[in-house]
């Protein structure tokens, strides 16, 4: 009973040190002139589609919910945003030449398609970010994708 009590202290005392460790949550500006909607002349259905399911992750207007600043999930969830700011950025899609946006647009189709995005860690929390086959035909149809 005394180690599951000393365990549990210092546990907690983990718990508490972790959230000192800083986390990058930071959102850069953005120039609406660069972004994937400007560019790429996106229709509003399909704006609210990649808004709900897609901006948070891949943009720099993420949306940082209570949990993103508790330890030890704001580094998981800080890391996720990272690496798929980092994969493809909406924020910032007129700086990608244009072979790289034609892939980029390509692979939309083939992520959601393949369940890979959005990705379902995400999904588990925001359940609203869920696409139905529906919302997948009609991001498909308008990349233009042979895989739909």
């Amino acid at each position: 009973m005394r180690i599951f009590r000393r365990t549990l202290i210092l546990l907690v005392i983990l718990l508490f040190a972790a959230q000192i460790v800083p986390v990058d949550r930071k959102n850069l500006p953005v120039d609406p002139a660069k972004d994937f909607y400007t560019t790429e002349k996106v229709p509003p259905n399909l704006r609210v589609i990649f808004d709900r399911s897609c901006s948070d992750c891949h943009s720099d207007q993420t949306r940082w919910p209570w949990y993103s600043h508790v330890a030890p999930v704001s580094w998981l969830v800080a890391n996720d945003v990272h690496e798929a700011r980092h994969h493809v950025n909406f924020s910032r899609w007129a700086n990608y030449d244009a072979k790289k946006r034609d892939h980029e647009i390509e692979e939309i189709c083939n992520e959601i398609l393949e369940g890979d995005m959005p990705d379902s860690k995400y999904t588990l929390i925001h359940r609203g970010a869920r696409l139905s086959q529906e919302e997948r035909e009609a991001v498909c149809r308008w990349t233009g994708s042979p895989h739909q």
